[in-house]
C-alpha cells in the first residue's frame, strides 16, 4: 500500500526541514523522509549542520574563544583570574546539550505543523513515488506525492591519498569529538571548515596547527582585501597557512601520522599526532534517484535546476546543498520557503546575488555581493568606502579592533553591490548590507539612516559615508585635483 501526501520531502536537514515545516503552514499534506542516525543511535532531524556541522562547530568556537579571553583578556578589563584550566569533558558535552535540545526542538516543530516524519533512506522511484528503505530494517515502505522536494544534502570529501583512519585521520565531523587537545594537528584545507576546526584547536592548546592549502591564494572567494587582513590575522594567532600545497602521501604510525607534500620549494615531509581533511564536500545524490525517475545530474553530481529550483521532472525540485549556488544553510532553507511557495500557487524568488557568507573565526569574517576583484574583471566602474574598528568607540570598549568594513557601490547609481567585513560581530553587521542589496538600496540609504552609539553596526554607516568622501570618526582620504 502506498501512502499518499500532498508533498514528499527526502531529507531533514535545514532545506528539507524547513521545506517541510512552510509546506504545512501552507495546509499541504506533508511528509519528510529521514535518515540521519545521530552518535546514541537514534533517529535525528536537523542534518549535517544541527548534527555535526554549523551547530557543534559554532559551540566549540564560542568555548574555545571564551577560554582565550579568559586566560588572555579579562586582565585587562579588570577582571583577574588566575588557574584556567580547560575540560574538554564538559565543552564537548555542552555542544552535545545544545544538539540535542535544537534537534528535539525540530521534532516538535514538526508535530505542532502536522508534519509526517518517516525515518529511513529514500529513493526518488519513476512517477513521482518514493520508496523508503527503514534503517535496520528489510522491509520498505511506498509514498506517493503531487510534488517532491530533493533535499539531500551533502558530505565531506575524502581523498584517496589520505583515507580516514580512526581518530587519528578525520574528516569534519571526527574534529568534533576529539576527547583530547592535539599538540600537533595538520589540516588539509585552509577553506571555512579548514579555518574554523583549526581555530578551535589552537585556542584550545595545540602547540602546532598547519593548514596545507592546494591553491596558491588564500580564501580566493572573498575580497581579496579581506583575505590579506584575514591571513596576517589568522598568521599571528599561530595558524601556519601552507599555500600552493598538496599532500602526495599519509602513514600513520601508530599514534602519529606521517604526511608528505610538495609546494613550490620542493618536496617535504610533516609529522602530526591528528589529521583533519577539510577539502570540501559533495552532493549526496549517489543512489538518490533510481535510473527509470530519469533525474538529470551534471558531471560534479549536482541536481540540474532552473532559479526557481525546478528539476528536469514535473513536480519534482530540489534544493539546498544538491544545487547549484554556495553550500549554505540560510540558502537551503531560503529555497525550502521559496519552494513551498511555489507549491502551494503564490509568487516566490531568491535573490541570489544576496546570500551572505560568513567564516566564524576570531576575528569573523562575512561577506555579500560582488568582490573588488569581481568588479574589476568584469569593467563595472565603482566606488568603494572601508571604515576600521580601531576607530569604532565600541569595538575600543570591546577590546576588539582588528579588522574593517568595507562597502562597494556602482559608480553611476550608487546602488549597493557588494560588502566586505573582518572584525568583531561581522557575521551580525553583514544582515544590515544584505537587507540593503535586498531592497535595492544605495550607499547614500545607509548614510541617511540613523545608527545607534555606541554600536558596532555605526562601522557599517561610517562605510557607507565614506563611499562619498565624508566619513565623520576617520580623515577622509584626499581626492585629487583634476
Amino acid at each position: 500500500m502506498t501512502d499518499q501526501f500532498d508533498v514528499v520531502i527526502i531529507g531533514g536537514g535545514p532545506a528539507g526541514y524547513v521545506a517541510a515545516i512552510r509546506c504545512a503552514q501552507l495546509g499541504l499534506k506533508t511528509a519528510c523522509v529521514d535518515e540521519w542516525i545521530n552518535a546514541a543511535g537514534k533517529p535525528a532531524l536537523g542534518g549535517t549542520c544541527l548534527n555535526v556541522g554549523c551547530i557543534p562547530s559554532k559551540s566549540l568556537l564560542e568555548s574555545s574563544e571564551r577560554f582565550v579571553q579568559a586566560q588572555h583578556e579579562f586582565a585587562d578589563h579588570g577582571v583577574k583570574v588566575s588557574g584556567v584550566k580547560l575540560d574538554l569533558a564538559a565543552m564537548l558535552a555542552r555542544k552535545e546539550r545544545i544538539v540535542r535540545d535544537l534537534t528535539g526542538g525540530i521534532e516538535q516543530l514538526f508535530r505542532a505543523n502536522g508534519v509526517t516524519w518517516v525515518q529511513g533512506r529514500a529513493q526518488l522511484l519513476a512517477g513521482k513515488q518514493v520508496r523508503v528503505s527503514p534503517v535496520g530494517k528489510k522491509t520498505t515502505r511506498d509514498l506517493s506525492a503531487a510534488h517532491i522536494i530533493l533535499a539531500p544534502g551533502s558530505s565531506p570529501v575524502q581523498l584517496d591519498s589520505v583515507p580516514l583512519q580512526g581518530d587519528r585521520v578525520v574528516d569534519s565531523t571526527g574534529a568534533l569529538e576529539f576527547r583530547e587537545v592535539p599538540k600537533r594537528l595538520g589540516v588539509i584545507g585552509a577553506g571555512v571548515i579548514g579555518l574554523e576546526l583549526g581555530s578551535v584547536w589552537k585556542r584550545l592548546g595545540a602547540e602546532q596547527v598547519t593548514l596545507l592549502e592546494a591553491q596558491d591564494t588564500f580564501l580566493s572567494m572573498a575580497d581579496e582585501q579581506v583575505a590579506r587582513e584575514a591571513q596576517r590575522a589568522f598568521t599571528k594567532q599561530g595558524l601556519d597557512i601552507q599555500l600552493g600545497s598538496r599532500v602526495t602521501g599519509c602513514k600513520v604510525r601508530g599514534k602519529k601520522i606521517d604526511l608528505a607534500y610538495q609546494n613550490g620549494d620542493g618536496e617535504h615531509q610533516a609529522q602530526f599526532d591528528r589529521l583533519i581533511v577539510a577539502v570540501g564536500r559533495r552532493a549526496n545524490t549517489h543512489g538518490l534517484a533510481a535510473d527509470e525517475a530519469g533525474l538529470l545530474l551534471d558531471e560534479w553530481g549536482f541536481i540540474h535546476v532552473d532559479e526557481q529550483c525546478r528539476t528536469n521532472l514535473p513536480a519534482v525540485y530540489a534544493i539546498g546543498d544538491a544545487v547549484r549556488g554556495p553550500m549554505l544553510a540560510h540558502k537551503g532553507s531560503e529555497e525550502g520557503v521559496m519552494v513551498a511557495e511555489l507549491i502551494a500557487g503564490h509568487a516566490a524568488h531568491i535573490n541570489y546575488a544576496a546570500v551572505p557568507s560568513v567564516i566564524y573565526t576570531q576575528p569573523e569574517i562575512a561577506w555579500a555581493g560582488e568582490t573588488e576583484q569581481a568588479l574589476r574583471a568584469s569593467g563595472v566602474a565603482y566606488r568603494s568606502g572601508v571604515f576600521p574598528f580601531v576607530a569604532s568607540g565600541r569595538a575600543r570598549a570591546l577590546g576588539d579592533t582588528g579588522g574593517f568594513i568595507k562597502l562597494l557601490a556602482d559608480a553611476k547609481t550608487d546602488r549597493l553591490l557588494g560588502a566586505h567585513m573582518i572584525g568583531p560581530q561581522c557575521s551580525e553587521l553583514i544582515a544590515e548590507a544584505v537587507i540593503a542589496m535586498q531592497l535595492g538600496g544605495s550607499t547614500e540609504d545607509i548614510a541617511l539612516t540613523m545608527f545607534a552609539h555606541p554600536s558596532l553596526s555605526e562601522s557599517v554607516h561610517e562605510a557607507a559615508l565614506a563611499v562619498h568622501g565624508r566619513p565623520l570618526h576617520i580623515a577622509a582620504p584626499r581626492r585629487r585635483k583634476s
